[in-house]
């Protein structure tokens, strides 16, 4: 098991000088970078080497960043990997897309070094803290919430009985709600107590974006949610 300050990312995006800066950079942190300048040398080098992290630019030649990402998910050696985005695109419907897809962040070019390094660390937080069982002693192996059964230690959610698909940072914003069931959590609230963003003012509709896929996924009916509802100005409960 590599620990976080070695943890190993995929970076792939075709443009040489960004992967330049961004390798150095990273590397600078204390992680081990491979790059992949196409998609098709990135699905190689994840399934040879199973990465902590995937850095995936949208806009590439041979497979496009949503299709590795598609493949990625689909793949379930490979499906609990986080996926930041990167793309020059920056109209909404590319980043919805990005995260419709799988994604779990998105950043858009050109971007600071120091937010793209935040967002790493977030990230890969996240998944160090599975790795290493820091959940399991915050919550019991299995949470039951109207229907809902969620299994820590297999990774597992079950709605009505059925095995759903959920990112990895769809799985960890529904685990932390049904630990805090009928709990109203502000988007903010959630990019740093779930997510692990500093407390900064940022734009939070990352957040808003997965709790839409969310009730796509757990909801009988999205658009009249009867387990993620939204408390008007105040924020998402889970009752």
């Amino acid at each position: 098991m590599r620990t976080a300050a070695r943890a190993q990312i995929l970076l792939v995006d075709d443009e040489e000088d960004l992967v330049w800066a961004l390798r150095y950079g990273l590397r600078d942190e204390g992680y081990d970078v491979l790059v992949a300048e196409n998609g098709v040398k990135a699905l190689r080098l994840a399934r040879n080497h199973h990465p902590d992290l995937l850095v995936l630019d949208i806009i590439m030649p041979r497979l496009n960043g949503l299709e590795v990402c598609r493949r990625i998910r689909r793949d379930p050696e490979l499906a609990s990997i986080p996926i930041l985005f990167l793309s020059k695109r920056i109209a909404v419907d590319a980043r919805v897309t990005g995260l419709d897809e799988g994604g779990d962040d998105y950043l858009t070019k050109p971007f600071d070094l120091d937010e793209l390094r935040a967002r790493v660390r977030a990230l890969l937080r996240r998944t160090d803290s599975e790795r290493a069982g820091g959940t399991k002693s915050e919550a019991p192996p299995t949470l039951k919430v109207k229907g809902i059964v969620l299994n820590l230690n297999a990774r597992r959610v079950l709605v009505s009985g059925k095995e759903i698909q959920l990112t990895p940072t769809e799985f960890e914003i529904l685990h932390y709600l049904m630990r805090h069931p009928s709990e109203i959590f502000s988007s903010k609230q959630l990019m740093y107590q779930v997510l692990g963003y500093p407390k900064s003012p940022r734009d939070s509709s990352t957040v808003r974006w997965h709790i839409s896929n969310l009730r796509e996924k757990i909801e009988p009916d999205p658009q009249n949610p009867v387990h993620l509802r939204t408390v008007p100005r105040q924020g998402y409960i889970l009752e």
